[in-house]
């Protein structure tokens, strides 16, 4: 049964209970990797290994994502600043326990790279945030797995010149 979460800004970003935030660098510069993160979204299952469908709603001002498990989630997108920051706040999950959530990608140039940064702020009561804290270790590999793949594809996509 999907449930409705607590509609939060983006000031959420630094005043949620729990903040998990990870970063990780890709060769591939911010206007690839937010293309690949704002404007492909359908593309997510193939770089991000626990989404198994991504799929843009109300226009793109919107998605639809279901990960691995079955957990659902419909969400709005709060931010869209090319080659800089996509974020989005999840309205509606079947995931227990979540009372507000929001996910932010902050990239910034390194080099002839990005960093990408991904902070992860939610609340819950008090076991949900216990459970979420501890996994962190999981969530940060997921993450670094994520943009490692996704570097990939991206760097094999600018060698066949697409």
């Amino acid at each position: 049964m999907a449930r409705r979460l607590r509609p939060v800004g983006l000031d959420f970003i630094e005043t949620a209970p729990v903040r998990l935030v990870f970063a990780a660098e890709a060769a591939a510069p911010p206007e690839a990797v937010y293309q690949a993160l704002a404007e492909e979204v359908t593309g997510w299952p193939r770089w991000f290994g626990a989404v198994t469908l991504a799929r843009p709603t109300h226009g793109g001002a919107g998605r639809e994502v279901r990960l691995m498990g079955g957990v659902r989630f419909l969400e709005t997108v709060m931010a869209a600043d090319p080659e800089q920051r996509y974020a989005y706040r999840v309205d509606e999950t079947n995931a227990p326990g979540m009372r507000a959530l929001l996910e932010e990608w902050r990239l910034t140039p390194a080099g002839s790279g990005t960093h990408v940064r991904w902070t992860f702020a939610a609340d819950g009561p008090a076991p949900f945030r216990l459970a979420l804290t501890a996994a962190r270790p999981g969530l940060g590999h997921s993450f670094r797995s994520a943009v490692r793949t996704l570097d990939g594809l991206l760097t094999a996509r600018r060698a066949a010149g697409q």
